[in-house]
Parts: structure tokens; C-alpha cells; sequence
């Protein structure tokens, strides 16, 4: 069997690495899959990407270099392989110089043991298949692949291709000392980033000028916060070339939860994007899409767009049809966002303990100052409040302070029944002489603040008026303000500028719902109230809770959005 290269001495390189990361990395070196984050990809959605990436066949793939950093069993390995042998004449694959130059045109990195020996020895057999000795094959392989985390791997040369995989991995499955290791090593590791975060940022810098990265992974980082800094390493140093959407098909061989998307990004001054969607994975459709991102022109009204603007510093990328990106963009430049308009967003009360602090309001048998008629998002799902009687405790005072439990005795015999509930919570434990605290504060007035409920996860909007009666549970969000009317409001949001904004903003996720969370809403944006028309005020407030198409061309004409515009976004039936 191949002696595998680590990555203790690859390249020549010696990393200095105290003993307990080296012992962490080989944990992970013998976990199976779903601890290492490994997904292994359909071999048409691999061709699909190697030629995205453009390594082809009619490219003189032996004097380029190609990185491949998680192999795992080939699956980006063996195709890469082909393509490359399939460059070299057999009738040279015994002279000196072809091995020496095949030896240095391709780099693999595994860190799963198993996986790399049986891979070892399967690019082995397929060498000497090939016409190559077997010394030479070894020499080869030898050359070739490395044993190792590839995040903690150096490299002598820069690449003209990164292509592959990378792991899907929560932080939260990594040892802590690895992930301090990476969190020194890389800028981009933010907030709840996955591994693949650094994987990108390590695979970037790999690249030779106008080198490639093509993978495919979970789309999520490309408008969620914790992406933000890999979008900025990105915006400042790169171009995003390309981008293909997939839905609706299944491009690795297990299920995943995240809609995977493929991007190619180049070692480049930033330039225009291509988008398109894989809708399927036939050759012929995988083909057409392939040319329509690579060819030197783009068809008009084809199923490839060309977009200008994707990416900015840290913001979502918007990767939308083109007239959405349009439209979005003017507003931005044109209106303020929806806070600095005089709305205030929030969200809903989250306890650590639901089932102790949350029951039906008329069975909290305790002093009413502690419990507050509770908003679900099952009181809203009709589009109007129809309250089904639930209750939170309430066990903060006015002025931000804890309620006394002597003060109140059977407030205080009730928290005690739950206290083992209760005193179990992290926040608890954190602060035990406040232990029976809710993880958020209550601000009791806000029950009492007339407001929009908008529920965290739909497939659009759900925007319904609250009269100032009930308090936010935490799976809603809410829009309060003292400038504009909230029927108004809701009507404008409804009318289809929060779908606008919030799809262009966030991440799909499966079922084609979209996260109304409070950063996305607060994208939105909003003219000053006083400055829409006494008439259009009118008519916005009194199309509350009503349906009229009326409303279309009335907040198209707030934004200064025109009919056609309106078609192309498909507002022709009111959302509310």
C-alpha cells in the first residue's frame, strides 16, 4: 500500500503544532461521515463543474495545476483524473519528463484515513490501467495526494483550478482547540459560520492570478450574516464569475437540508456575473446551462442573466432576475430604510422554557400583573389575530427589574413548582440570583402598542395588525411606529416590497420558504409618511383589510415602480 504524505510534511513544510490539535485532527481523521461534514456529489453535477471551471479536455491540462482539497472518495478525484490523462499521449507515459511534469499538476487533500487509502489505491490501479509502471505510478500518487486537514495545509505553489466539495460541518461538531486554531488562522470565521466558510477562504488564496474556484455548497453563506466577511474577502479581491442555483434536483448521493448552489469565482478585478438555474441533471440541460455561463455572449430573455452590482462589501449578495436587482438597487439609492422611515423592528420574547413559562392565560393562577395575553404564530396564520388564549408569565417590573417573589406569593409558589425547569436554562446557570428571569426582557407596554406580526418563516408574506392587546411570541417578528399608520403599512409591505426585499436578502430554504427575520426587514425600504399624499394615505389605510388592485398601481407609484415593472415582479394579486 501507498505510504501516505501527511500534512506534517508536505511541500517540505514542518507545522509547529502543539500536541492537542494534532490529536483533535486525527479524532476527526477517524470519524465517519456525518461527523466530518463529508457529502459526496453526483458525478453529473462533478462534470458539470469541471467544465463550469473550464478543465476540459482541449486545455493543456499538464502544465496547469489543479487543487482538489477534500477528496474524500474521488468523486471530484477520479473524473480530474480522466480529464488529464486523457491529455497525455500513451506514448509517452513512460518518459521521465511526463511523470515529472503529471506529478506536479494536481493536488488532492483527505483527512479521513479510510477514505484516503482506498482512493490511494484506486488512482493507483488506474494508472498502471493506464500504461504507467508501477514505480512511476507511485511516484505519482506520492506526489499527488495528501493525508491531512487540509485547513491546517500549506502549500509551495499557487493553483490555476480549486474544485470540489467542501465539508459541511457546524461549529458546534468541532473540537474547540481546531476551531481556536482556525479562528487564528482565518478572517472569515464569524459568528455560527460552517466549516466550509474557511474552506472557501483558504481555497482562494491558493489560487494563482486568474486561477478558479468552482465548488459547490450550501447557498446560505451568500446572504446570511455570518457570510458577511467571506462576502467582503470576496467584493475586495475577487470576481464572482458565475453562480447556478440548483432546486427541485438532487446533486449529492445523500439528502442535505441547505439548497446547494456551485459558484465560480476568479483571481480577478471584479467584473459582471452570470446566473442560471439547474433545474435537472441531464447531460443536455447541464450542458446548456454550462455554455450559457462560459459562452462569450449572453441571449436576451434566455434562461442566463448577466448581473452588475452583485456584491457589496459585506451585504447579501443579490443574485435575483435582473429587474429585481434593478428595482431594488434604484430603491436603496431613492428611500430610507424602513427604521430610519420611523419604524422600529423587534422581536418576540424568547424564555429558554416554554413549556414552563408559556400555558393557556386563564390557567396562570397568580397575581395579573406577572402574565400577558401571548401572540403565537398560530393566532395569525388566517392573516388576522384570532387569539386562542395563551399566556406568558411576566416576571420583570416596569423599570427592568426582576419582580420580587416575596412580593408576589402566588406568582412565587407557581415558579417554584417549575424550578427545576427553569433553574436548568443556561441564562439561569449564568446568573443564579436572577434564575427565574426570561432569557429576553419583557417590556409589558409593548403589549399594549398597536403593531405588525410577521412570522419568521413563510413562502411570503404574512403581515397581520395587532391592536395593541397581545405581547410577541419568539417565532414572530414585529414592526411598531410612531410616524407611519400601520394599516398603511402593512398594505404597502403586502402589496409585494416585503418579498421584494426580504427574497433578494435571504436564502431560500427548503419548500421555497423565506426567513422574515429582522435584518431582512430592516432591508426594506419606506418614503416618510408625511411625504405620501393625502389621498394615497387614504386609500393605504382603508385597503387594511381589504383586497383592491387599485393598490398595485398606488404603491408602484410611491416607489416610482411602473406597470410593466409590476408585471415582470408578478404583483397582479394582492398577497394580503
Amino acid at each position: 500500500m501507498h505510504e501516505p504524505k501527511t500534512l506534517f510534511d508536505f511541500a517540505g513544510v514542518t507545522l509547529d503544532l502543539p500536541d492537542e490539535i494534532t490529536q483533535a485532527v486525527d479524532v476527526l481523521a477517524s470519524s465517519p461521515a456525518e461527523d466530518r461534514g463529508a457529502v459526496f456529489t453526483r458525478p453529473e453535477i462533478v462534470a458539470f463543474i469541471l467544465d463550469l471551471a473550464g478543465y476540459t479536455s482541449d486545455q493543456p491540462l499538464i502544465d496547469l495545476r489543479v487543487l482538489e482539497p477534500s477528496f474524500g472518495n474521488g468523486d471530484f478525484l477520479l473524473p480530474l483524473i480522466d480529464r488529464l490523462l486523457s491529455t497525455v499521449p500513451k506514448t509517452v507515459r513512460q518518459d521521465r519528463e511526463t511523470i515529472e511534469q503529471l506529478s506536479k499538476c494536481l493536488v488532492a487533500v483527505e483527512l479521513h484515513y479510510p477514505s484516503f487509502e482506498h482512493t490511494c489505491q484506486r488512482i493507483l490501479d488506474l494508472l498502471v490501467r493506464e500504461g504507467f509502471a508501477k514505480r512511476d505510478s507511485k511516484r505519482i500518487v506520492d506526489a499527488w495526494l495528501v493525508q491531512g486537514e487540509y485547513l491546517l495545509t500549506s502549500f509551495d505553489e499557487s493553483f490555476n483550478f480549486v474544485v470540489g466539495n467542501p465539508p459541511y460541518l457546524r461549529q458546534e461538531k468541532i473540537p474547540e482547540v481546531l476551531l481556536s486554531e482556525y479562528r487564528r488562522r482565518f478572517q472569515t470565521i464569524y459568528d455560527r459560520a460552517d466549516l466550509y466558510i474557511p474552506f472557501i477562504e483558504h481555497s482562494l488564496k491558493q489560487l494563482a492570478r486568474r486561477g478558479k474556484l468552482c465548488f459547490i455548497c450550501a447557498d446560505r453563506w451568500m446572504k446570511n450574516r455570518y457570510g458577511g466577511p467571506l462576502r467582503k474577502l470576496i467584493a475586495d479581491s475577487y470576481r464572482l464569475v458565475a453562480f447556478a442555483s440548483i432546486t427541485g434536483v438532487e446533486a449529492f448521493h445523500d439528502d442535505v437540508t441547505a439548497y446547494p448552489a456551485i459558484t465560480l469565482i476568479s483571481n480577478e478585478r471584479a467584473g459582471v456575473t452570470r446566473v442560471a438555474s439547474i433545474n435537472s441533471i441531464d447531460a443536455k440541460s447541464l450542458s446548456d446551462v454550462s455554455q450559457g455561463l462560459t459562452s462569450s455572449t449572453v441571449e436576451m430573455n434566455g434562461p442566463t442573466q448577466e448581473l452588475d452590482g452583485v456584491m457589496n462589501g459585506t451585504d447579501a449578495w443579490l443574485l435575483e432576475p435582473s429587474t429585481s436587482l434593478q428595482i431594488v438597487r434604484r430603491l436603496e439609492a431613492s428611500f430610507l430604510t424602513l427604521e430610519t422611515a420611523g419604524c422600529k423592528v423587534g422581536i418576540g420574547v424568547a424564555t429558554g422554557a416554554d413549556r414552563a413559562y408559556i400555558a393557556l392565560f386563564d390557567a396562570l393562577d397568580f397575581e395579573d400583573s406577572r402574565k400577558l395575553r401571548l401572540a403565537t404564530t398560530d393566532d395569525i396564520k388566517s392573516g388576522q389575530v384570532l387569539w386562542t388564549g395563551q399566556g406568558i408569565i411576566n416576571p420583570f417590573e416596569a423599570d427592568g427589574s426582576l419582580a420580587s417573589l416575596e412580593r408576589y406569593p402566588r406568582f412565587h409558589k407557581y415558579i417554584l413548582s417549575h424550578k427545576d425547569a427553569i433553574a436548568g436554562r443556561h441564562v439561569a446557570k449564568k446568573s443564579p440570583a436572577n434564575w427565574y428571569r426570561t432569557i429576553d426582557r419583557i417590556y409589558p407596554e409593548l403589549s399594549a402598542k398597536p403593531k405588525l406580526l410577521i412570522p419568521d418563516i413563510k413562502g411570503t408574506a404574512n403581515i397581520v395588525y395587532e391592536p395593541g392587546e397581545l405581547y410577541p411570541h419568539h417565532n414572530l417578528y414585529y414592526i411598531t411606529s410612531d410616524e407611519w399608520d400601520l394599516l398603511a403599512l402593512r398594505t404597502v409591505l403586502l402589496s409585494g416590497i416585503a418579498n421584494l426585499f426580504v427574497s433578494s436578502y435571504t436564502a431560500k430554504m427548503r419548500g421555497g420558504y423565506f426567513r422574515f427575520q429582522a435584518q431582512y426587514l430592516r432591508k426594506i425600504r419606506l418614503p416618510r409618511w408625511s411625504s405620501v399624499p393625502p389621498k394615497s394615505q387614504k386609500l393605504l389605510i382603508e385597503a387594511g383589510f381589504k383586497q383592491s388592485s387599485q393598490i398595485f398601481a398606488t404603491v408602484g407609484e410611491l416607489y416610482g415602480i411602473s406597470e410593466a415593472e409590476r408585471l415582470e415582479l408578478g404583483w397582479s394579486v394582492n398577497h394580503g
